[in-house]
């Protein structure tokens, strides 16, 4: 029942939070910024036609079960978010958030995620250029989640050169870039619908594939061969296309296993776009000819979204997350 897991999973406070955020953003635009809510904020350098994209980013489930790979995590996902709209990520800076370092095991999980910042940057060319420390931060001498969070920001030379996450035209075809293995292990489906809280093995990062697949979304943006972006990350694939959705525009998925650890695993390095049925041909030849895996997994179509026999109204997916904080309050 991937539909139905699919809408419990959107009440998660994780998801739902992100959403109010951005919407608060959105309710505030104003001046040189440009786009908000997406996967990264978009600001003009004033008097310009260029802009900065900024995101900020971490996964402390992940940091926790592994620092060195949620840390590295942390890095490559500002790089995806930056190249998903069209900028080339320049560099970060980071807030390292631990517990009492006077303990070893915390001082253990700030070296290893120190080290996989450093390894993440020098991969990506992506270099750290400030950043601070939050320590000592515990309740009754239990530790926060360990929290390295990245800020990263790019430049986008030409504003007309950018894109959002939003779907736009029934009948576009709709492609993943990048591999899916179905990594499920510290996702938010394992949490919320499995109701396991995984201490270990969260996905690790590929940070050559990370690259090769980040520059090939910002060649398409430049190029203006996609429609739209949107990098896979917390709750999977299913989860990134609902949130590509609007009230208007939704989207069927098929011929793609009717599998969980396919629909919610999440593989790092990917993003969902969105193409023009009539150049989809020309995406597919240019994965190729570049050695990127590239996966059809379905086109856009008004107001639903459709999947294994099963369908929903994409408004009913948009109330059950948007009344998280109601029902919790």
């Amino acid at each position: 029942m991937p539909l139905s897991s699919l809408k419990s999973l959107l009440t998660s406070p994780n998801l739902a939070s992100k959403k109010w955020i951005y919407e608060q953003y959105d309710s505030q635009v104003m001046n040189d910024t440009i786009q908000t809510g997406g996967d990264a904020a978009i600001v003009r350098v004033h008097g310009t036609n260029k802009a900065l994209a900024m995101t900020t980013d971490c996964t402390p489930r992940y940091v926790e079960a592994d620092a060195f790979e949620g840390a590295k995590q942390a890095v490559a996902e500002t790089y995806r978010n930056i190249s998903a709209v069209g900028g080339k990520p320049l560099a970060i800076t980071n807030c390292l958030n631990f517990g009492n370092p006077q303990k070893p095991e915390i001082m253990g999980q700030i070296v290893r995620a120190i080290q996989g910042i450093t390894e993440a940057c020098k991969a990506l060319d992506y270099p750290v250029v400030s950043g601070n420390v939050s320590l000592y931060n515990e309740t009754d001498g239990k530790a926060i989640q360990p929290t390295p969070a990245i800020g990263g920001v790019g430049l986008l030379t030409d504003l007309s050169k950018r894109c959002d996450v939003k779907f736009k035209a029934v009948g576009d075809e709709i492609f993943m870039i990048g591999a899916a293995h179905g990594h499920l292990s510290c996702s938010l489906f394992e949490r919320e619908i499995q109701k396991i809280e995984s201490k270990k093995n969260p996905p690790q990062v590929d940070l050559a594939e990370e690259k090769k697949n980040a520059e090939f979304v910002r060649e398409l943006i430049e190029t203006n061969k996609i429609k739209a972006c949107h990098d896979i990350s917390d709750g999977g694939l299913l989860v990134a296309a609902f949130e590509m959705c609007s009230k208007d525009l939704g989207c069927e998925i098929k011929n793609i296993p009717n599998d969980d650890g396919f629909l919610f695993g999440e593989d790092q390095s990917r993003y969902l776009v969105s193409i023009d049925a009539v150049t989809a041909s020309e995406l597919q030849k240019l994965a190729e000819k570049k050695s990127i895996t590239l996966t059809k997994i379905g086109e856009v179509i008004a107001e639903k979204i459709i999947f294994a026999g099963e369908e929903v109204p994409v408004a009913d997916l948009i109330r059950a997350t948007e009344s998280v904080f109601e029902r919790a309050f």
